[in-house]
């Protein structure tokens, strides 16, 4: 099996491929199995103070609860934006499933050529998700992620990421309300039944949903004007399902879209994934202390570092 981790500000996504082999046409199998079944995923709360033991239990407790062994674990890849747990989660992956994780970061193949300023300030995610949804869905796309920040990553019709929009979350945008007035509540966010409120907690859940509502399709449609009418959207992320069934241009959520990145990637990282095993017999060996430099335009080696900053 293969153990795929989405790290985020807020939350970090787990999830567990099993391989399918796949049966052609004319009866013959495939001769190694691709990990494509998600048989298992989590949310947790990111916690930037947890040791590797308390990641290690928390780990094992998931995998306790569905049923699934640590030991059954076969590789590890990681899509990270909070640097300081890089080295906590490195050293659970060697301690608990005895398996080195491939993070992705400058070096690793994605397959998709990165048409930004500096492609090392593009977060990893914002990649993952590029290369899930061109996949998935072709090109040209716009893939809404929902998380602590809300981005917009668009790819190409030839599959190349061209950047995309950055802007505040909804749970922000709600907290800096909720904490710079002295007598609106603390609401639950989401869709209220009609537009117009009548009491104070309909009238912000109203403000807050429909308000966000209109950022979203108002952005959607000024990258949908530079891209074309034919572009695919697609949302993702914790809020993906509530406002992407609200939007005028999202046509397809899908909740496991960076998850499917991460594998997508281990796939097409062959000798990485044979590095990834048994890291004990690798202890004596000295890594590279430059990383690779990332390149902008051959769509082979470019990826954000697992240093990047972004917020989701």
């Amino acid at each position: 099996m293969l153990l795929v981790i989405d790290v985020g500000n807020t939350n970090t996504v787990l999830g567990v491929f099993a391989r399918v082999a796949k049966v052609h046409p004319a009866g013959e199998q495939d001769e190694i199995p691709r990990y494509e079944r998600l048989v298992a995923n989590w949310r947790v709360a990111t916690s930037r103070t947890s040791t590797v033991d308390e990641y290690g239990v928390l780990f094992r407790n998931l995998f306790s609860m569905a049923g699934l062994e640590s030991k059954g674990i076969h590789g590890i890849v990681i899509s990270s934006v909070v640097p300081p747990l890089d080295p906590v989660l490195r050293q659970v992956c060697e301690r608990y499933f005895n398996l080195r994780p491939l993070y992705i970061e400058p070096g690793i193949k994605t397959g998709m050529p990165v048409h930004y300023d500096n492609p090392a300030e593009v977060g990893a995610d914002r990649i993952v998700n590029a290369v899930a949804a061109f996949e998935k869905y072709g090109g040209p796309c716009v893939i809404v992620d929902f998380g602590t920040a809300t981005t917009f990553d668009c790819v190409s019709p030839k599959g190349e990421y061209l950047g995309g929009v950055i802007c505040p979350g909804i749970g922000i945008s709600a907290d800096a309300l909720f904490e710079r007035t002295a007598r609106l509540p603390r609401v639950e966010i989401r869709k209220p039944s009609r537009v117009i409120g009548s009491n104070t907690v309909g009238s912000l859940q109203s403000g807050l949903y429909y308000g966000y509502l209109g950022l979203v399709d108002g952005i959607l449609e000024l990258l949908l004007a530079e891209l074309g009418r034919e572009t695919r959207v697609v949302a993702t992320g914790g809020l993906g399902p509530m406002i992407g069934t609200g939007s005028k241009y999202i046509k397809n959520v899908d909740d496991f879209l960076t998850l499917e990145g991460l594998r997508i990637i281990w796939e097409r990282n062959g000798s990485a994934r044979k590095d990834s095993a048994n890291p004990a017999s690798k202890s004596g060996s000295k890594a590279s202390s430059k990383p690779p430099e990332p390149k902008s335009k051959n769509g082979d080696a470019v990826s954000a570092p697992a240093s990047s900053r972004s917020v989701r």
